[in-house]
């Protein structure tokens, strides 16, 4: 379902987002690093499909794409994919919801949610990871990106985000939900907090293959 507050959150804010947000993903060494080994793990499959979802202005499918995997981009704002549109022609952008793809069951080499999870609330991620499960083919990748939360006892914990309230969570938690989707954890990055230089939060890196 669309949350329509969400979706007109970020029509408001994607000029702004799309003049500074890439700039900072394509100056974050660790970043870049995490969507190479990403790509070079869906290379390994084959020629298959990836799917950028949360996509936003398009800078990450784009880097995929020059990293030589066959990648689309999905966002629920539609002002992000006019912009996406206009950046990358050569790319395909379309309006849609993560958590309801409109592509086959098992038809993806891979998906990645480079900080789209942000914004699912902690009782409805499960849906959203059984999501990626279903269009992911067998051995197909999945790279997850939040910022991430150590509490002990809790799966997320809410903060204020600039256009809309967000999460970040627990990645062994994320991870244990991961496993019971179907999606196995095999590798994942813990960046330091102080490499997080306006919230000071530490940041993290799953990825996850689809069991056969």
């Amino acid at each position: 379902m669309t949350d329509p507050n969400l979706r007109a959150a970020y029509d408001g804010v994607a000029a702004r987002y799309a003049e500074s947000v890439p700039e900072r993903y394509h100056s974050s060494p660790l970043n870049h690093a995490m969507v190479s080994v990403f790509a070079e793990l869906v290379r390994t499959t084959g020629d298959g499909l990836v799917a950028d979802v949360g996509c936003g202005p398009g800078h990450v499918t784009a880097h995929l794409g020059a990293l030589g995997v066959t990648a689309f981009g999905v966002d629920l704002s539609p002002e992000m994919i006019r912009l996406a549109r206009g950046a990358y022609p050569e790319l395909r952008f379309e309006v849609g919801l993560m958590s309801a793809l409109e592509v086959e069951d098992a038809s993806l080499a891979g998906v990645l949610a480079n900080y789209s999870i942000i914004h699912t609330p902690p009782e409805r991620l499960p849906e959203t990871l059984a999501e990626f499960h279903r269009v992911l083919a067998p051995g197909g990748h999945l790279l997850l990106g939040f910022p991430a939360y150590d509490g002990p006892a809790e799966l997320a914990e809410a903060f204020d985000h600039a256009a809309y309230l967000a999460y970040r969570y627990s990645p062994d938690r994320v991870a244990d939900l991961l496993l019971r989707a179907g999606l196995a954890e095999v590798a994942r990055l813990i960046i330091a907090p102080s490499e997080d230089p306006k919230r000071g939060f530490p940041q993290a890196y799953l990825v996850a293959r689809r069991t056969a």
